[in-house]
């Protein structure tokens, strides 16, 4: 792999995205080698997934280079590109075993949907997150489906329309974290974590996620087809270039009004 470190341990596979001079942004060929970082571990005979992101940042997000090329896509591509990201955040939920973000620092935007999709996240108390797709006139509609099974609708419209980000004690309280300890404690807490898990029944484990994941599948599949299809309409508006121009160019969004 090219963008992701693998490691198996102990039964603990380590999986960290590894572009840190992009603060580990998101591209097509990290999207692909999460997924197969994830369908391969428990083949490869691991009990715990850990993910977690090199260097200075967990995950800021889409690449700058990805944003750029947005306009130049067909409504196919962006139909491709809607379901690589669709697929890259099921790789994550439906994983059978269990699963730790390790967020050292920044997890925003598709970052931060990396981090809560986990079955526990761990943050420092550096660690920063926030869905800021609206910021550019892009619809955060795959990470708010699962957002609102995670914490509810009322909580999921404050932080997805607010596009605000928020520190790792108020994503504590909010439920998307499930610990937040010092930055130089953290790797060790994760450590500890998962080797208490693999101690337990991997049957068992196994078992309690499958029935967890069914117990919200009728409504959680239905959001996440509405979400696909809103991901790729919103790829073509005149809002997300608009959005994504002024991002570039360090200046103040005009919106077009309708």
């Amino acid at each position: 792999m090219k963008t992701v470190q693998v490691e198996d341990v102990g039964g603990i596979r380590w999986v960290t995205m590894d572009r840190p001079s992009k603060r580990n942004a998101l591209v097509p060929e990290m999207q692909d080698e999460l997924i197969a970082a994830f369908h391969g571990a428990e083949a490869a005979g691991a009990r715990v997934v850990v993910l977690t992101g090199e260097g200075e940042a967990f995950c800021s997000g889409l690449d700058l280079s990805v944003l750029k090329k947005m306009h130049e896509r067909t409504p196919e591509e962006h139909r491709v590109a809607a379901d690589q990201v669709s697929r890259m955040f099921r790789a994550i939920w439906e994983c059978d075993l269990p699963t730790i973000a390790m967020v050292n620092r920044a997890a925003i935007a598709g970052g931060t949907g990396l981090a809560m999709l986990c079955d526990f996240t761990i943050a420092s108390t550096e660690a920063l997150f926030g869905f800021t797709e609206v910021k550019i006139g892009f619809v955060p509609a795959l990470v708010g489906a699962y957002l609102s099974v995670l914490v509810g609708d009322k909580v999921a419209r404050g932080l997805l329309l607010s596009g605000r980000k928020f520190n790792a004690d108020e994503a504590l309280r909010l439920g998307l974290v499930n610990e937040v300890v010092p930055l130089d404690q953290l790797h060790d807490r994760v450590q500890d974590l998962a080797s208490e898990l693999t101690e337990n029944s991997p049957e068992s484990l196994k078992a309690t996620k499958k029935l967890l994941r069914m117990q919200l599948a009728g409504t959680l599949e239905a959001s996440l087809a509405l979400a696909v299809e809103a991901n790729r309409a919103s790829r073509e508006t005149a809002d997300f270039r608009e959005g994504v121009a002024a991002f570039l160019e360090k200046r103040k969004p005009v919106w077009k009004r309708t």
